[in-house]
């Protein structure tokens, strides 16, 4: 009996295996793959029992009994982590295992991180209260960018997914290689995304920082009950300015510019999951292929974009001022016309000159209407007509495209690992700890062999391996001491006493280190 449930669940594993990696040898090698053979109703029915594995009788539910295990497991969250950290081998932890629990976890994490995006910005929905121009503060003595720069609890938790989520993309990426993970542009924009994350909430850390010392400043030097009576450096007063004062490079502003970008790219996100639905995974195929068409496209349209921005550019920019607007006097002037002339958002006296120039006007003209010609009548209907046909063929198949697209969905899942989402997986679980001592243990057995190996094939090759030791430790030490005199140098936390017991102790690391490394080397 056990071997039958054995083979039978061992079987349709083998042939997912199969089918992975027959996806995976047509796509590295640039190929497409047959797309009747993933679709077929036989391999269908194997990935099926796979998806819902230990989850037999989900398999046969509606919608609606779906959806609330959704919102089950989205609130319940937290203690279904809590019950696989302590008991990975149990019930529990051999439900949250089976594919279909995985992908139900992480989707859940993931709503419950845009929910988190969406409430952060819930203070401003209504507009703001304090103007531009104006500051608020708690106090006379408080620095307002010191209230401005805070970071939120709401801010902390996505902090706290951003973190999870970057964890989750370093394991994938150490597991699968760069190759073939680069070879998803779900992992791309994934990494993109939490890249821009992490620049945001940097500069806006650099910002509290800066506004930090500001305060501390205020706190032991001012010894008065407002500040609007007492002269400031300009250091220190810059971060009493309101908004209107900053300067353009103020890490705030690139950090609210970063964020803004990463949020657009988050809710980009939830198309990775639709093609687990029957009516919105053909749709999110069809914006795939529009994306690559539009790829295509760019290298014609960028090619005569730049032709007519840098042609009207030359023939204007001696009529700075001299024109009836600013329209391709500069760089940034040609390029904003002649972008928004495509949606018709530019006007034809763009081309008008306020002096008797007919000759260069006549040509202004010409041009400008020669590249509205080309691009809104030629390239904007040539890209539609792409996008069609592209639409077209997906619709003519859409059932085998939609099941390959979802059996690709499927087998990101099937493997070993990922069963905790963001952020629970940051903490190890006791199974991790298992793992990573069985590694250690098996790495300090190879070492052991390879040592024994050297000193039976002779002393040369241990010779070696111990000169190569030797050079590592000078290496760290010299390191440690440049580190340790350049922060020494340019810190002023680092007392004259401190500084001297740190030089003792590099030197009592270092000679060591240089006396048995020259002996290797001249021996």
């Amino acid at each position: 009996m056990n071997q039958a449930c054995h083979s039978a669940s061992f079987l349709p594993r083998l042939l997912a295996h199969c089918i992975n990696f027959y996806m995976t040898y047509f796509i590295s090698s640039s190929l497409s793959p047959p797309l009747q053979f993933v679709a077929h109703p036989n391999c269908q029915q194997q990935l099926l029992t796979i998806w819902y594995e230990n989850l037999s009788g989900l398999r046969e539910q509606t919608i609606a009994v779906k959806c609330l295990v959704v919102v089950a497991v989205a609130f319940g969250l937290p203690l279904l982590a809590m019950g696989y950290w302590f008991a990975p081998c149990s019930r529990l932890g051999n439900v949250l295992r089976s594919p279909f629990m995985k992908f139900v976890a992480h989707a859940a994490s993931f709503i419950i991180f845009l929910c988190l995006l969406l409430f952060n910005a819930s203070d401003r929905f209504q507009g703001i209260s304090t103007m531009p121009n104006v500051t608020v503060t708690d106090h006379p003595m408080q620095i307002y960018r010191v209230k401005t720069t805070e970071f939120s609890w709401t801010e902390m938790l996505i902090m706290v997914w951003v973190t999870g989520m970057m964890w989750s993309e370093c394991k994938e990426l150490w597991t699968e290689g760069p190759r073939e993970y680069m070879q998803q542009l779900w992992n791309v924009l994934d990494f993109g995304m939490l890249s821009i994350f992490i620049a945001a909430f940097t500069a806006r850390f650099f910002a509290f920082l800066q506004a930090t010392r500001a305060q501390q400043y205020v706190n032991e030097k001012i010894h008065t009950t407002d500040l609007s009576l007492v002269t400031l450096p300009p250091e220190v007063k810059y971060f009493t300015y309101a908004r209107d004062k900053w300067l353009p490079s103020d890490p705030q502003l690139i950090s609210e510019g970063l964020y803004a970008i990463a949020v657009v790219l988050s809710f980009t996100r939830i198309a990775y999951i639709l093609p687990a639905n029957e009516s919105f995974g053909p749709l999110q195929i069809s914006l795939g292929r529009t994306v690559k068409d539009i790829f295509k496209f760019m290298v014609l349209f960028i090619m005569v974009f730049l032709a007519f921005m840098i042609g009207m550019f030359i023939l204007y920019s001696y009529y700075l001022g001299a024109k009836v607007n600013p329209a391709f006097t500069t760089v940034e002037e040609s390029f904003k016309t002649l972008f928004w002339s495509i949606f018709g958002l530019s006007e034809v006296s763009s081309v008008v000159l306020k002096y008797n120039h007919k000759f260069i006007e006549n040509i202004g003209y010409v041009l400008y209407g020669i590249y509205n010609v080309t691009m809104v009548v030629v390239l904007l209907n040539m890209l539609i007509a792409m996008i069609n046909s592209s639409y077209q063929e997906i619709e003519d198949d859409a059932d085998v495209e939609w099941k390959f697209a979802r059996s690709k969905l499927w087998l990101s899942y099937f493997d070993n690992g990922k069963t905790l989402p963001p952020p629970f997986s940051i903490v190890p679980t006791p199974k991790s700890f298992y793992h990573h001592i069985r590694w250690i243990v098996g790495m300090l057995h190879c070492r052991q062999r390879s040592v024994k190996k050297d000193l039976e094939l002779g002393l040369d090759s241990s010779k070696s391996r111990v000169w190569m030791d030797a050079w590592m430790d000078v290496c760290v030490c010299v390191c440690v001491c440049v580190y340790t005199v350049f922060y020494a140098t340019n810190s002023a936390i680092v007392s004259v006493k401190t500084y001297t017991l740190m030089a003792r102790a590099i030197k009592l690391m270092l000679w060591p280190r240089v006396c048995w490394f020259l002996l290797m080397l001249f021996n």
